[in-house]
């Protein structure tokens, strides 16, 4: 998938790595997130060393484009440059998306984090963002301080903004029906998926949520 097909196609899961060093776990979960319609990876690593980081990003996206998916890097645009990824996700504290665009091109993807702030996301809708990102919606074991986000936050960034608008923060199969009724294009899940016994069947039970909604 191209990035322009993505940008029209944002919609589904969304699926975030869990962070590990054993590159050959992560690509076997990625794979089997791929099987169960998760074609939307985001590479996320907190505990890696540079060099690993470059090298898990390299073969995520020799997965991914083998499989059809789209995989976006998250906070550093020199690993999404260096692999050719299709897209970047920013946080409030990873650059700009000004600098982001002019080292990236008009065709990459990139998304940003909006926290449980409206006004992020109108000034990166205004800024060229692909998509925006709100949480966390419920409490996460993987960012547990997180700032809590209203449900109201999604319907009111698709009444307002002309961009797929992501859902991120303890997402369980529980909360996801109410999240997507209240607006979210994207459902941003790392434990429910990659914790999962049978990856492929949780992936599949998130993206059946949207195939019965389309």
């Amino acid at each position: 998938m191209n990035a322009g097909s993505a940008r029209r196609a944002l919609r589904g899961l969304y699926a975030i790595t869990p962070d590990t060093e054993d590159t050959q776990r992560l690509l076997t979960q990625v794979a089997a997130a791929i099987a169960g319609g998760g074609h939307f990876i985001q590479y996320r690593n907190k505990i890696a060393g540079a060099a690993l980081r470059l090298e898990q990003a390299r073969a995520l996206k020799a997965l991914c484009a083998g499989r059809g998916a789209t995989l976006i890097i998250n906070d550093q645009v020199d690993i999404a440059l260096a692999v050719d990824a299709e897209g970047l996700h920013l946080g409030a504290e990873d650059g700009s998306l000004t600098q982001a665009r002019q080292v990236l091109g008009p065709e990459k993807l990139i998304g940003v984090s909006c926290y449980n702030r409206i006004e992020l996301a109108r000034a990166a809708a205004a800024g060229g963002a692909d998509y925006v990102a709100f949480g966390s919606f419920f409490p996460s074991r993987v960012k547990p301080g997180a700032v809590q986000a209203p449900l109201t936050l999604l319907d009111t960034a698709k009444r307002e903004l002309d961009v797929p608008v992501a859902a991120i923060g303890g997402i369980t199969l529980e909360h996801a029906p109410q999240l997507i009724a209240s607006g979210a294009d994207l459902l941003a899940v790392i434990t429910a998926v990659f914790d999962a016994d049978d990856v492929t069947a949780a992936a599949r039970r998130f993206s059946d949520l949207f195939e019965s909604r389309s």
